[in-house]
C-alpha cells in the first residue's frame, strides 16, 4: 500500500509551516513580522550562549533576514519602563518567550506544584519567614527590578558561590516568576528583570482566566499541529514539551490527536519511511519545491526534536557546548545550513566583535542527504553557504568572514568567499 506523502513532500510541508520553504521577503523586517513568527510558532527559545548571536535572535534572522535585534527585544518585552510587552517568558519549550495569547493555556503549568517549587517555598519559609511576600510587594511597588535591587531585604551572610548559588532574594524572585505571580523579561546583558503582571502584560493578560489542565494540553497540541504542519504525535507534543517529566506519556497523546482530527484541524496520513502515522494540518501547504537557504541554530524549532531531525533530514545533531574540547567532533557552537529541502552542511561560528570578523572555526558537509533529496555539488553548497555567512556577518555588524582550515568543507568555503558576492538563492534555481 502506497504512502499518502513521500518523504520529500512531508519535509516540504514541515518547512513551509516553519516559514522556511521559500526565499526571504525582500522588505524591511517589521514588528508585524515578529508578531507573525511568535503567534505562528507560539514559542521562541531563550539561551544565554552568545558566541555568535543569542538564541532568540536567530530563528527570526533565518526566516526574515537582517533586522535590529533591539527591535525584537522591544517588541517581546516592551521598552525599559515595563509597558507594552507582546510576549511573556516561561518554560514553554525550555526557557522561552511566548505570545500573550497563550497565557491562559500556560497558567496551569505555572501553577503546578513541582518538587522545586515545594522545596524552594519550604526553604525560604524556614530560613526567611515572610520574605516571599516582602519580595512580591517590593516588585509591585518598584518594578521593573533586577535581583540586586532587592538584596537589602535579605542580605547574604556569606560570599557568593557558584553561578547557581542564588541568594534568598533571588530564590524568592524565581519562585514568584515560576508561579506566574510576577513577570520576567530580559534587560541589559540578557539579565532577567522582574515586574508586576499588570505593568508587564497589561490588565487584560494579567487577569486572564486559566484553562483547565486538559484544555491547556489540547490547546498546545492544536497550536503545535499548525506550527509544524506535519508530524507524529510525539513530534507535535515536543513543540511545547508536553512529554516533559511528570507530564503526559506518549500513549496519553492519542486522545489529543484524535480530538484534533474530529474537530477538523488535521487528518491522519502515512509518510514513506516514517514507520508510524502522522498528523497533517488542515490547509497545510505542500510546496512542489523549496527554495530557501538559512542557517539554523541549535535552538531553532527545526532542530529541537532530534528524532524528527534524523527522520526528516538524516541529520545526527548534538550540541557540543558542554563537551570537553578534545572530544568535540564538529565544534563548540555549530549551526546547520539548510539549502532547499535538505540540510547540507554545518558550521561552527564565533563572532569576534573586537576584530570585526565572523570566524568559521570549522565547516563540514553533511555526509548523507535527506530521504529522496539529490546530493548537491560541493561547489554549489559552498557558494550558497558563503552568501549566507556574508549576510549573517553584516547582520551582526561584522566586516569579514574568516574560515579556519578545519572540516571537509573549509577549503571550498574559503574559495567561495573569495568569489564575487551573489545571492545564495541562485544556487537553488
Amino acid at each position: 500500500m502506497s504512502a499518502d506523502l513521500s518523504a520529500p513532500q512531508a519535509r516540504r510541508v514541515f518547512l513551509a509551516a516553519q516559514g522556511l520553504a521559500s526565499r526571504r521577503p525582500s522588505g524591511r523586517v517589521r514588528d508585524s513580522d515578529f508578531a507573525a513568527y511568535l503567534e505562528r510558532q507560539g514559542v521562541l527559545q531563550l539561551d544565554s550562549v552568545n558566541v555568535f548571536a543569542r538564541a532568540h535572535y536567530l530563528p527570526v534572522f533565518s526566516r526574515y533576514g537582517s533586522y535590529e535585534p533591539g527591535a525584537l527585544d522591544s517588541f517581546l518585552w516592551g521598552p525599559p519602563d515595563g509597558h507594552g510587552a507582546h510576549g511573556f517568558e516561561h518554560w514553554g519549550h525550555e526557557a522561552a518567550v511566548m505570545p500573550l495569547s497563550l497565557l491562559p493555556a500556560m497558567l496551569p503549568r505555572m501553577r503546578r506544584e513541582t518538587d522545586w517549587v515545594r522545596w524552594t517555598r519550604e526553604r525560604l519559609e524556614s530560613d526567611r519567614p515572610g520574605l516571599i511576600e516582602q519580595v512580591r510587594t517590593a516588585v509591585a511597588q518598584r518594578g521593573p527590578v533586577v535581583g540586586r535591587d532587592l538584596e537589602h531585604l535579605s542580605p547574604r551572610e556569606g560570599p557568593k558561590g557558584t553561578w547557581w548559588d542564588y541568594s534568598h532574594v533571588k530564590s524568592a524572585l524565581e519562585y514568584l516568576f515560576f508561579r506566574g505571580d510576577i513577570a520576567g523579561s530580559r534587560g541589559t546583558n540578557f539579565q532577567r528583570t522582574y515586574d508586576s503582571l499588570e505593568r508587564a502584560w497589561g490588565a487584560t493578560a494579567a487577569h486572564a482566566a486559566p484553562l483547565s489542565l486538559t484544555q491547556a494540553r489540547q490547546h498546545f497540541f492544536d497550536h503545535a499541529i499548525a506550527a509544524v504542519g506535519i508530524g507524529t504525535p510525539r513530534d507535535i507534543a515536543d513543540h511545547f514539551r508536553l512529554l516533559a517529566p511528570k507530564s503526559l506519556t506518549a500513549s496519553g497523546l492519542r486522545p489529543f490527536a484524535d480530538s484534533a482530527v474530529e474537530r477538523g484541524l488535521a487528518q491522519w496520513v502515512t509518510v514513506d519511511g516514517w514507520g508510524e502515522p502522522a498528523l497533517l494540518a488542515t490547509g497545510a501547504q505542500v510546496p512542489g519545491r523549496a527554495t530557501a537557504s538559512a542557517l539554523l541554530s541549535p535552538f531553532d524549532p527545526v532542530c529541537w526534536y532530534r528524532p524528527r531531525l534524523e527522520r526528516m533530514f538524516a541529520v545526527d545533531y548534538r550540541i557540543e557546548i558542554y563537551t570537553p574540547a578534545p572530544k568535540r567532533i564538529y565544534g563548540y557552537y555549530c549551526l546547520l545550513f539548510l539549502m532547499g529541502d535538505d540540510i547540507v552542511a554545518r558550521v561552527d561560528l564565533k563572532a569576534d566583535r573586537k576584530a570585526g570578523v565572523l570566524i568559521v572555526a570549522a565547516a563540514w558537509r553533511e555526509p548523507v542527504t535527506a530521504p529522496g533529496a539529490r546530493r548537491r555539488p560541493t561547489t554549489a553548497v559552498a557558494a550558497a553557504l558563503a552568501a549566507e555567512l556574508r549576510l549573517a556577518a553584516r547582520w551582526q555588524g561584522l566586516d569579514d568572514v574568516v574560515v579556519a582550515p578545519r572540516g571537509d568543507l573549509a577549503s571550498a568555503l574559503s574559495v567561495a568567499l573569495l568569489a564575487p558576492s551573489k545571492s545564495a538563492q541562485s544556487s537553488l534555481m
